[in-house]
């Protein structure tokens, strides 16, 4: 592939950052010390940014090439990994095996009633990779997605000319030709100027939910409970101001933004979804993210972006895994046409 071929020229969507194996635990409540909480019901399943969102795409039904970068540990989980991704059609080329590291995993400990998670996560392999050896000259896709920032140790390392090592990868990419979005953490910590600010600077789409969006600019979405509109197309226009280039989408419990640089904007609801239909939330926001990279990838109108990722979303809130919940594109925006939008009971 030319190095310096146009996005247009391109085709397909290269994912990097944490690959991680999620053990998630369906429980009673989560305990205060010394007291014991209940196992339901144990499931794995896959984790980190690019993992879920390339199995989404690939849920989806989309119809371009999906590749993977980053680091695993050489032994089960890891194997497993560049198997599944095989499987379900991702080329695992830019995965690299560390003999001396383990497999990144996360406990994932889901409340029965209503979905709420608490995180036990054993970094591994991930907190090696910084992406120095990933050729985007040998890549044909068109968008390359980074996630996620505050939880890649050596991408989030400072670099002497872009600040992070992050934004020296993303510049990278867009250097070879090939557009550029991010994902980060929800981390509560003073860490996001420092590592998201740089990487802002060098990213086309930046889709962050309204708590990763609050802790970048400043801004806060909500006044006491209830969401502020205003507030969300300032907090977009703010990151705009940062540096994304094309594209800003916030996503939130009522539903989801989206602003692009030339100044079109989109409101989406979320579904009114019945009582008992949320199983988990784990990977909602990467299902979202998954929705709308396809329909920038396709050219879609703004709105269906938005729709098609918050039906994705909702399809993930019927599984306790990241991606099992995730269905076809036509079986996704059915339940739109199923639940409508509004309030839910769930």
């Amino acid at each position: 592939m030319d190095q310096t071929a146009s996005s247009e020229e391109r085709r397909g969507i290269l994912a990097g950052g944490n690959w991680i194996i999620d053990q998630v635990k369906i429980i009673d409540v989560y305990p205060k010390h010394e007291q014991l909480a209940n196992i339901f019901s144990q499931s794995q399943g896959s984790g980190g940014s690019p993992y879920n969102v390339l199995l989404d795409l690939a849920k989806l039904g989309a119809d371009f090439p999906l590749e993977g970068a980053g680091l695993v540990g050489k032994d089960s989980l890891g194997q497993y990994i560049l198997e599944d991704c095989r499987s379900n059609g991702i080329d695992p080329k830019f995965i690299s095996v560390n003999d001396n590291a383990l497999t990144s995993y996360t406990d994932v400990m889901t409340e029965k009633d209503g979905g709420r998670r608490t995180f036990f996560h054993c970094r591994g392999a991930n907190a090696e990779w910084d992406g120095s050896e990933l050729d985007f000259a040998s890549s044909s896709s068109r968008i390359f997605h980074l996630g996620y920032l505050l939880l890649l140790d050596a991408v989030d390392a400072e670099h002497p000319e872009y600040g992070t090592q992050g934004a020296a990868l993303l510049a990278a990419a867009r250097e070879a030709g090939l557009k550029t979005s991010i994902d980060v953490v929800s981390e509560d910590s003073d860490r996001f100027a420092k590592i998201v600010g740089p990487a802002l600077r060098h990213v086309d789409y930046c889709i962050l939910n309204e708590i990763e969006a609050s802790k970048v600019t400043g801004v806060s979405v909500r006044d006491g409970e209830k969401l502020n509109e205003t507030a969300v197309e300032q907090t977009a226009e703010q990151l705009m101001e940062l540096g994304a280039r094309e594209l800003v989408a916030i996503h939130f419990p009522e539903g989801a933004f989206s602003l692009r640089a030339d100044g079109e904007k989109a409101w989406q609801g979320s579904l009114a979804l019945p009582k008992g239909y949320v199983v988990g939330a784990a990977g909602a926001g990467d299902a979202f993210c998954a929705g709308m990279l396809y329909g920038i990838h396709e050219g879609w109108e703004l709105s269906r972006c938005l729709l098609v990722g918050t039906c994705a979303a909702t399809a993930c809130l019927s599984d306790p895994t990241c991606t099992d919940g995730v269905k076809s594109l036509e079986e996704c925006l059915a339940l739109a046409e199923r639940f409508g939008v509004g309030e839910d009971e769930a």
